[in-house]
C-alpha cells in the first residue's frame, strides 16, 4: 500500500513538472509579438547585407517593421559611413552612420541613420522595396485615422515600450514605431529615446525633403520638411 501511494506521488509531481514546462512554453509563445493573432504579418524581407526584418500589412500597404541598418545599396555598392561632422554636412552622395556613432549600442534596436541622398539613389532598400513618398506616408495615416485612430495616428504606430517619459504607444499594427534620433545638418546627434524621424522619397524644394516624425508626448504623426543633410531613420515599402 505504501509503494502504491510512493508511485502515485511521483506520478502526481512528474504530471506537475510538465504542466509548468508546457505552461512556460505556452507563455513564451504568447509574449511573442509575431504570435500576435491581430496583427496582418507580412513575409519580411532581407537585405542586401543579409539583414532579415519582419513586415506588416496595413491596409493596402506591406511595411518593414523595422528600422533599415543595411550599408550597402542594393546593387552591391558600399554606402558611406560618414563620423565626422564637417564631412556629414558636406556629403550630397549618400551617406550613413549610427546614432552617437556607437553601432553596437545603437544598430540592433535603431537601424541606421541616412541622409536624403542615400534616399535618392533608389537604391537604399532591398529590391522589391522602395522608401515611401510622401504621399504613400499619407495614405499609411489615411487608413489608420479612418480605421478608428483619428487623432491619435502616432500612438497606433509606436511600440508599446521604448519611449521616454510615458510616451509609449500601442503598437496597433505591429509598426513597433521607436525613437531612434536624428543627426543634424551639421553632424551633432539628438532627441534618442524622445523623437523619431523617418524620410520620405519626395522632395520638397532643392534642398529639402518630406518626412514623417513621432514624438514621444503628442499622439498625432508630423509631416515637415528637412534639409537633405539631415541623419534620419527609414522605413521600406513593398513595390
Amino acid at each position: 500500500m505504501l509503494q502504491k501511494h510512493k508511485l502515485l506521488t511521483i506520478l502526481m509531481l512528474a504530471l506537475a513538472s510538465t504542466l509548468l514546462i508546457f505552461n512556460a512554453c505556452e507563455k513564451d509563445e504568447d509574449d511573442d509579438p509575431a504570435n500576435d493573432e491581430t496583427i496582418n504579418w507580412g513575409d519580411g524581407v532581407t537585405d542586401y547585407d543579409g539583414n532579415n526584418y519582419t513586415s506588416v500589412i496595413i491596409g493596402a500597404q506591406e511595411w518593414m517593421a523595422e528600422n533599415l541598418k543595411t550599408t550597402t545599396y542594393n546593387n552591391g555598392t558600399s554606402i558611406d559611413l560618414v563620423t565626422d561632422n564637417t564631412a556629414w554636412e558636406n556629403n550630397t552622395t549618400g551617406a550613413y552612420c549610427w546614432y552617437d556613432n556607437y553601432q553596437a549600442q545603437y544598430a540592433e534596436t535603431y537601424g541606421a541613420l541616412y541622409n536624403w541622398y542615400a534616399v535618392e539613389t533608389g537604391n537604399l532598400c532591398p529590391e522589391g522595396w522602395h522608401v515611401p513618398t510622401d504621399a504613400e506616408w499619407t495614405a499609411l495615416e489615411n487608413y489608420i485615422a479612418s480605421d478608428g485612430h483619428s487623432g491619435a495616428e502616432g500612438t497606433a504606430l509606436k511600440a508599446t515600450s521604448g519611449w521616454n517619459e510615458n510616451g509609449n504607444g500601442t503598437d496597433d499594427y505591429g509598426f513597433a514605431a521607436l525613437p531612434g534620433g536624428l543627426r543634424y545638418f551639421h553632424g551633432p546627434f539628438y532627441n534618442i529615446g524622445y523623437y523619431g524621424p523617418w524620410w520620405s522619397a519626395t522632395e520638397s524644394i532643392t534642398s529639402y525633403a518630406w518626412n514623417r516624425g513621432l514624438n514621444y508626448n503628442y499622439s498625432t504623426v508630423y509631416r515637415s520638411i528637412y534639409d537633405k543633410a539631415y541623419g534620419f531613420s527609414v522605413r521600406c515599402l513593398r513595390d
